[in-house]
């Protein structure tokens, strides 16, 4: 690692902190919009780590995870850099919705364009360009989407060794293989040779507690692992899971479920119900495989076809 590093043209030198602002674009109103980015610089030089929350505005347990991380100072390395972005979409944070005022997605708009792009590309091309080659490794903070709660867990593609064991490092309770998405950071930052891992928990605008502090306790075992910390929280058991699949509601109704994320479920158990409004139907669902609950939509009413209980699973 260099003594100093540059970004958005402001040199930060080891054992210093800087809180830039990136410029991003102006609201019809010409307020300007910028995107606020602490960079964390121990003493003494070591890994790059970049944390990054809310690229998805309406998903903010990651948003929470790095401003208590900032706010009692955990983040600060003893060794090495933590630059830390708690919230990547300013736009979508503000409005609460998950995408950009146009309706672009940031996570699906990678490399993005430096210029004459969507605002999700631009976004995009300045994170990709000016943020990850200074990095080495990086933890993305997500939820699941409206309605849909996620249980903590990591998502690697099991075929990048470097990012499984960076996973087992920061041991979440439960570590899913997930093949990279086209056009989304953590496949564009693997382009270009730096491993991101992508954390799951909870759902869109609203807190998980227990997300949060799983989110945390990971981050600074990671950091350990990486050699940032001199010391770390407690050690857990990881379950690793090598697929994962979804039912979906095979009636529209009411959906009732039987079992808790985390749960882990014997095939053949019963797992929750579909009623319909008026006392008729009574349709039962039944776990298709011993597997672990990582997911369940909890909105009640649902249709035909909707998907409803996530589960993983060893092959």
């Amino acid at each position: 690692m260099p003594d100093s590093i540059i970004i958005n043209k402001q040199k930060i030198r080891l054992g210093e902190h800087a809180k830039l602002s990136f410029n991003i674009a102006r609201l019809p109103t010409y307020t300007d919009i910028d995107l606020p980015i602490h960079v964390y610089r121990a003493k003494e030089p070591g890994p790059t780590l970049l944390l990054t929350g809310g690229l998805h505005g309406d998903e903010i347990d990651g948003v929470e995870i790095i401003r208590r991380m900032i706010a009692n100072e955990k983040i600060i390395p003893q060794k090495g850099t933590v630059i830390a972005i708690p919230i990547v979409n300013v736009y979508g944070f503000i409005q609460n919705s998950r995408g950009l005022p146009d309706g672009k997605d940031i996570n699906r708009s990678f490399p993005g364009l430096k210029t004459g792009g969507s605002l999700a590309k631009l976004i995009a091309y300045r994170l990709l360009n000016e943020i990850v080659p200074q990095i080495d490794y990086g933890i993305d903070f997500h939820t699941g989407g409206a309605s849909r709660s996620n249980y903590p867990q990591l998502r690697v593609d099991f075929t990048n060794t470097e990012a499984l064991e960076l996973a087992k490092a920061f041991e979440p309770p439960l570590i899913i293989n997930s093949k990279v998405i086209p056009k989304s950071f953590r496949s564009a930052a693997q382009k270009k040779n730096k491993s991101i891992l992508v954390y799951e928990s909870g759902e869109s605008l609203r807190f998980s507690e227990q997300g949060i502090q799983e989110g945390i306790n990971g981050t600074l075992r990671l950091m350990h692992h990486l050699g940032m910390k001199k010391s770390k929280p407690s050690s857990q058991s990881i379950h690793i899971f090598n697929t994962s699949a979804w039912i979906r509601s095979k009636y529209a109704g009411l959906f009732l479920p039987k079992i808790k994320l985390g749960d882990f479920v014997e095939k053949g158990q019963l797992i929750g119900y579909i009623n319909d409004p008026y006392g008729e139907l009574n349709s039962k669902i039944i776990a298709p495989k011993s597997s672990c609950v990582i997911g369940i939509n909890y909105c009640p009413v649902v249709n035909k076809g909707d998907a409803i209980i996530h589960y993983s699973f060893n092959k």
